[in-house]
């Protein structure tokens, strides 16, 4: 029997170039002129993964936000590793909006991804561990397949494939 090809399905961010965006943007509307003395701020928690805007209007708000997004694209980070809540009224008449940051793969997603893989008919295996998930099989071109059809699925989160052998 031919020894099996294997490869991982998981979804991480770099914290360090989410801050170094964060670092950019938060630059960039101090200096920027219509920015600059609105009263906008960014602010990110490494440890709880969010990052937050406050701006004294819904309008200045949309404005950092696609300051920070735009940062963010730059240094390689995907936009649906964000996850945007509602826009809250905060105190005084401003605006606050969180994000969190997608890290890993919940039980939810990974079910699908192999619910989906399983609906190709292919000669793979498919486990899921924790926050990632194994695919194996004899076949490398079967692994190939399976990789191109992932890639071509939007589950709500960026997708990497790593430890291919």
């Amino acid at each position: 029997m031919a020894k099996e090809s294997s490869f991982d399905v998981v979804s991480t961010i770099d914290l360090q170039e989410v801050d170094n965006a964060y670092q950019q943007a938060k630059r960039e509307i101090s200096t920027r002129y219509d920015l600059k003395d609105s009263g906008a701020s960014i602010d990110f928690s490494k440890s709880e993964k969010t990052l937050t805007v406050n701006a004294p209007a819904d309008f200045v708000c949309r404005q950092v936000k696609d300051v920070l997004e735009t940062k963010l694209l730059k240094r390689g980070i995907e936009l649906n590793a964000l996850d945007w809540g509602n826009p809250q009224n905060a105190t005084g008449g401003t605006v606050r909006q969180v994000a969190k940051l997608i890290d890993g793969i919940d039980k939810e997603t990974a079910g699908k991804i192999n619910k989906d893989i399983k609906a190709l008919k292919l000669k793979c295996k498919v486990q899921i561990e924790s926050d990632k998930l194994r695919v194996s099989s004899a076949s490398r071109d079967t692994l190939q397949e399976v990789i191109q059809f992932l890639k071509g699925k939007d589950y709500g989160q960026p997708l990497q494939f790593n430890n291919y052998r």
